[in-house]
């Protein structure tokens, strides 16, 4: 799976002022990211709203990224939730060959316990046929995926082959590097903890702010995997400042108010989400010129 190696761009999904998806800013997006350096992009995921987008606004957006990436650059598209049968029927159903990789968030809400966490991941295992990407985002989810589950998942399902890991514990972290099979991919799920992830033998991210600065993010991460620590940790905190911003309010506000700066969506929300405050829009766009002065 060295096609996840590098940095996955976490899209947000744009929206018109009546509510409708932007399908045409939506390849826009693809195409700056794609020139921007990202190696592969990730459609349907918590940045692009996917709980308040229906099955049938999931799949054209999946079946619009499939088509603007022109098979230059992977898609990895996102299937999970709370409800193990269902998302076992939606991968079952599934049939978009030209997908990277699923993604799958651990379940949220039901806050299971490690062995229904393992559980969980063995029936999608058992149902898809494309290799899974487990998500670990325990702000999100109130259920964090301890390492030893990670490392009996990754041990047991060889199609699962890799952990988006956005704990933002560094020593879970290094336990799954330390302890996963050759093949497991470890990808960083926090952007400003790509650097030291990959420092500790980590293989790329899935990244919100990279959408904003494709070019700057993207060569940081290649730095970083190729050992050149310096040149990665000038691109690392020439960003440091705005991605703190990004997530000040919540995800996608942060970064929406970035790409609606740069001219490429729409700043628009489904509810229960909304724009951020005009203070951190203002710091934003200060930041935004800062960088491009640089």
């Amino acid at each position: 799976m060295n096609q996840l190696r590098g940095t996955g761009a976490a899209l947000v999904t744009p929206f018109n002022s009546a509510g409708d998806i932007d399908i045409e800013s939506f390849k826009k997006l693809i195409r700056y990211v794609l020139d921007g350096g990202v190696e592969y992009i990730v459609v349907n995921g918590t940045t692009g709203e996917s709980a308040t987008t229906t099955q049938t606004e999931k799949i054209s957006l999946l079946e619009t990224a499939i088509e603007a990436c022109e098979g230059k650059a992977g898609v990895v598209f996102g299937i999970g939730g709370n409800n193990t049968q269902e998302a076992v029927n939606q991968l079952k159903s599934f049939s978009y060959k030209e997908v990277l990789a699923i993604l799958s968030v651990s379940p949220y809400y039901n806050k299971p316990t490690q062995e229904g966490i393992y559980q969980h991941y063995k029936a999608l295992s058992e149902a898809s046929t494309l290799p899974l990407i487990v998500y670990n985002v325990p702000g999100r989810t109130s259920s964090n995926i301890a390492a030893d589950t990670i490392l009996k998942i990754q041990a047991d399902f060889s199609n699962i082959v890799a952990v988006k890991e956005a704990s933002g514990n560094l020593e879970q972290i290094m336990a799954i590097i330390q302890g996963r099979r050759s093949d497991f991919l470890v990808l960083s799920g926090d952007d400003n903890l790509t650097l030291p992830i990959i420092a500790l033998g980590g293989d790329g991210v899935i990244s919100v702010s990279c959408q904003g600065f494709p070019g700057i993010f993207s060569q940081m991460v290649r730095d970083a995997l190729a050992g050149n620590i310096a040149a990665a940790r000038e691109g690392h905190y020439k960003l440091f400042e705005i991605t703190k911003m990004l997530f000040a309010e919540g995800n996608p506000g942060g970064i929406k108010a970035v790409l609606a700066h740069l001219g490429l969506i729409e700043e628009r929300f489904r509810l229960p989400l909304w724009p951020i405050s005009e203070t951190l829009r203002q710091n934003i766009v200060k930041e935004i010129q800062k960088i491009q002065q640089n």
